[in-house]
């Protein structure tokens, strides 16, 4: 499994705001386990923390925007992008204004200051919320849409259109997570020319330049406008004579307003609160439907207190019964585990598949067999004790003897031809011998119990 992550120290940027043109400041600290993102506004009395979750986003005309009661920060999806993007799960932002500074249009400078004070792999693991149907939001407004479907891994393709000769339709994607930094960080924001003059009228892009946007000249316009644009934008005039990109940098790839669109996908995604494994198909995206579907996998999340592991009956179990007989005791007819599927530092997926022929389902009951709620506890703790005997050198000397089971839940019953998945996970490190651990029981999608558990390891005689 892999770990949670945070940085081994804390980096600082400076630059201006995009809209308000501010000489900014923002810090990355590292974070405890988790923690997620956070940030703080160090301008405010009483430093103010707002959590940079999807539910707390106020504003997305522009951009980004958290907020918490008077406070509030926008311009943060190119900083969110970063963190997710290079594997960051728990960090603190510190920032003395109401927006992030807007750099050069890009991911580029955050990335850096990760690269350069490195990343600190965490004693917790990493959750996943796992894709296993199809999600969709529509904005019927904008015509946009964002698809998500099941796949074992996260990637996003994005397809963006725009009335334009210079602009029209453009398509990016990203298959793996790892290539972000090299694919799609450096990949700049963009504003048409007809845009700009709405956009100050606004009291927005005060800080906005040549040199972090891309500006898009698409539609003929006297020189006259365009110094007058220029004076609007406090910016040196100049003479345009061809429809197309007018900055002083090229474009970093031809497809660059795609893929950014596809980084700020990404610092929205990141607003859901846990990584994702699942395929984002999206359609004319823009930081409204981000939110929407960044909402939406959120509300999911809560309802569904934990996933039932994924169960590939294809896949080479990491415990056969050989090697489950190995460390358990237990035998003919009292063996409840048939193999363990996954395993972790802290947490551990058992299998049991319930067959006609269980011998309790002679008594339990002959014209109705259902599985006894006691045994499938049984099958827990059994699956629980695989874990902590796993941790142990020469785990055939010792056995696992339950001291406590507290919060039983029975939520539905079990009966022949089910297959149980056990998910056992420790609620707190291993200490002087003893495992307190959480246990669900799941037949398909469905928790059908639960219980908590203190067991102790002891040395056989």
């Amino acid at each position: 499994m892999i770990k949670q992550k945070t940085l081994k120290s804390s980096f600082t940027l400076t630059g201006k705001g995009l809209h308000t043109g501010l000489d900014i400041t923002v810090s990355f600290l590292p974070a405890e386990e988790n923690y997620g993102y956070k940030i703080q506004r160090t301008d405010l009395e009483g430093q103010p923390i707002i959590d940079a979750v999807a539910d707390n986003v106020i504003d997305t005309q522009r951009g980004t925007v958290v907020g918490k009661k008077d406070a509030q920060i926008s311009t943060i999806e190119h900083a969110m992008a970063a963190l997710y993007g290079a594997g960051i799960d728990n960090c603190l932002i510190q920032v003395n204004a109401p927006e992030f500074p807007i750099l050069d249009g890009s991911a580029k400078y955050y990335i850096e200051g990760i690269d350069k004070v490195g990343i600190e792999e965490q004693k917790a693991e990493r959750e996943y919320f796992i894709i296993k149907e199809k999600i969709e939001v529509k904005d019927e407004e904008s015509g946009a849409s964002i698809l998500i479907l099941p796949d074992d891994h996260f990637s996003v393709n994005v397809l963006i259109a725009f009335n334009s000769p210079v602009l029209s339709n453009q398509y990016a994607c990203l298959d793996n997570i790892d290539d972000f930094t090299t694919e799609i960080s450096g990949c700049r924001t963009f504003v048409f020319v007809r845009e700009i003059e709405p956009l100050v009228k606004n009291n927005l892009i005060k800080g906005g330049d040549l040199d972090n946007a891309i500006v898009i000249y698409d539609q003929k316009t006297s020189q006259e406008e365009l110094d007058r644009l220029a004076d609007l934008m406090n910016t040196p005039h100049q003479s345009i004579e061809n429809l197309g990109y007018i900055n002083h940098k090229p474009l970093v790839f031809d497809n660059e307003p795609a893929r950014h669109k596809l980084l700020d996908i990404l610092g929205d995604i990141a607003l859901i609160g846990k990584r994702i494994k699942g395929r984002i198909i999206a359609t004319r995206p823009g930081h409204k439907i981000n939110n929407m579907l960044a909402r939406q996998l959120r509300k999911e999340i809560k309802r569904i207190e934990i996933q039932a592991p994924v169960y590939d009956m294809s896949k080479e179990s990491i415990m056969d019964v050989n090697r489950i007989r190995q460390l358990l005791p237990h035998r003919f007819p009292f063996l409840m585990v048939d193999k363990i599927i996954e395993i972790g530092t802290s947490h551990i997926v058992g299998v049991k598949n319930v067959t006609v022929n269980e011998p309790f389902f002679q008594g339990h009951f002959p014209e109705e067999p259902v599985m006894p709620g006691v045994l499938i506890v049984e099958a827990m703790a059994q699956t629980g004790g695989l874990l902590v005997l796993n941790s142990v050198e020469e785990a055939h000397r010792y056995s696992t003897y339950f001291m406590k089971i507290d919060s039983v839940k029975f939520r539905q019953k079990v009966v022949p031809g089910d297959t149980l998945i056990f998910h056992l996970s420790l609620m707190t490190e291993l200490r002087r011998g003893c495992a307190y651990m959480k246990g669900y029981a799941f037949v398909g999608e469905k928790i059908v119990a639960e219980a908590e558990f203190l067991a102790q390891i002891i040395k056989n005689k």
